[in-house]
């Protein structure tokens, strides 16, 4: 890690990686023909990666994977070593699209402006308490951008991520989210069939999300003397609200977009949650289980369950119930319906993953713009909205949500500071 101790760090223009040992994904190489195909766009596209984790290790691969004529030009994060892994991952499978001399590997609290200040396209996949003022930093740089999800873990990075979008737009710059459902063919063919009305009006919405636990808090003796609180937590970042958001907003996310996407994006009237911590753990500020249940227009509620407790049932699956029948997701290896009108989805499920980079590489070849911020921070602060209900014991609205102060930590942390974030959330006491 760098000595970054006389540099001031804001927590959402920091960068912060992975701390789970790097895992080399393998995603199936996707023969892309995009720049062969059209030779009036042949223009070599730099590739950008913010963030050198698992994920953005996988992005990197997968936006490669996209487009033959393209190259990874640079890459930032705060731990050489996991630069140093991903650099060679992605060096072993595209041994001549990887040019990332040292002066083009950035460390520190400002490496992802110098990556976005040379790439034409940036893959932001930093922790996403960080993700707000990257996409702003991007987008003020007129650069394509495909971005993890979440994209804030506040309602004060919600703020900030919706005004890049809105100039994103204006740009005409792609924006592609890393909610990788919206971009499975079988989901997609499943959410137009519902949308198209062949299971007639939506009534109920069932989601649960139920895993084990994604990174645990280690015990404190792992920490080491010199670490300050600062990084002591950016090293366990998903264990702390600031930097994932809870485990409802980083993970879970994934059902709450499938939510959002079953009631075509418009914002509940309000919600109601539980959650709480079963296991304990040293350190850390997040719960391992959620019950939200959003309330739309006309006594329409839709219900997730999240949980991430070892030793316990698996399951992701969705359950939409309308007055014609019902669309069952997960139950099973593909979408069906159930009811007046029968159907399972018997297509070719492409790789999401992949799929999310294709379709923004042939967008920027093509000249289009594909954006999806709208839906995305929809998607984002819907879970933020229901965490925030957990936390406090409140039924919360979508307007309070929205303009809700909340801020989850200060702007002015520097690496070597001491830093108390807010304790385990109670509910009743807990403010909103």
């Amino acid at each position: 890690m760098p000595d970054s101790n006389s540099s001031s760090l804001n927590r959402r223009s920091f960068l912060g990686a992975s701390s789970a040992a790097f895992t080399a994904l393998s995603f199936p190489f996707v023969s892309s023909r995009l720049a062969a195909a059209d030779s009036k766009n042949s223009e070599t596209l730099k590739i950008g990666l913010i963030g050198c984790g698992g994920r953005g290790s996988g992005a990197a691969q997968q936006a490669l994977s996209a487009d033959y004529n393209s190259v990874l030009h640079a890459v930032a994060d705060v731990s050489p070593q996991m630069a140093a892994n991903s650099i060679k991952m992605l060096t072993d499978k595209f041994a001549k699209r990887v040019d990332v001399p040292e002066d083009r590997v950035f460390m520190g609290l400002d490496a992802y402006q110098k990556v976005i200040e040379q790439c034409d396209v940036v893959l932001l996949a930093s922790p996403p308490g960080f993700r707000p003022l990257h996409l702003q930093a991007a987008v003020d740089a007129g650069r394509h951008i495909f971005s993890e999800k979440p994209m804030a873990v506040d309602a004060a990075g919600y703020r900030k991520a919706m005004e890049a979008v809105r100039q994103a737009k204006e740009k005409k710059l792609n924006l592609v989210a890393g909610f990788c459902w919206r971009y499975s063919p079988s989901r997609r063919e499943a959410f137009k069939r519902l949308h198209d009305g062949e299971i007639g009006d939506v009534a109920t919405h069932f989601a649960t999300y139920y895993t084990g636990p994604v990174k645990p808090m280690p015990p404190a003796s792992h920490r080491k003397p010199e670490w300050s609180d600062v990084e002591w937590q950016i090293r366990n970042w998903y264990n702390f609200s600031w930097l994932s958001g809870d485990s409802l907003v980083e993970q879970a996310i994934h059902s709450v977009d499938k939510i959002a996407w079953t009631m075509k994006d418009k914002a509940p009237v309000s919600c109601i949650a539980t959650g709480g911590r079963q296991v304990p753990a040293e350190g850390g500020n997040i719960f391992d289980h959620f019950h939200v249940a959003y309330e739309y227009e006309n006594q329409v509620i839709a219900h997730l369950g999240s949980r991430q407790i070892a030793g316990c049932q698996n399951e992701n699956m969705d359950v939409i119930r309308g007055s014609k029948g019902a669309l069952i997701i997960g139950r099973g290896s593909a979408p069906m319906i159930e009811g007046e009108k029968r159907w399972r989805f018997r297509g070719e499920d492409k790789n999401m993953y992949q799929v999310e980079h294709d379709e923004l590489f042939a967008a920027i070849r093509a000249g289009t713009v594909i954006n999806d911020g709208e839906w995305m921070l929809n998607s984002t602060m819907l879970g933020i909205m229901g965490r925030m209900a957990a936390y406090t014991g409140k039924r919360v609205t979508w307007q309070e949500a929205i303009a809700s102060k909340e801020d989850l930590a200060p702007d002015d942390l520097k690496w070597g500071d001491s830093f108390t974030p807010t304790g385990m959330p109670l509910p009743g006491k807990a403010a909103a």
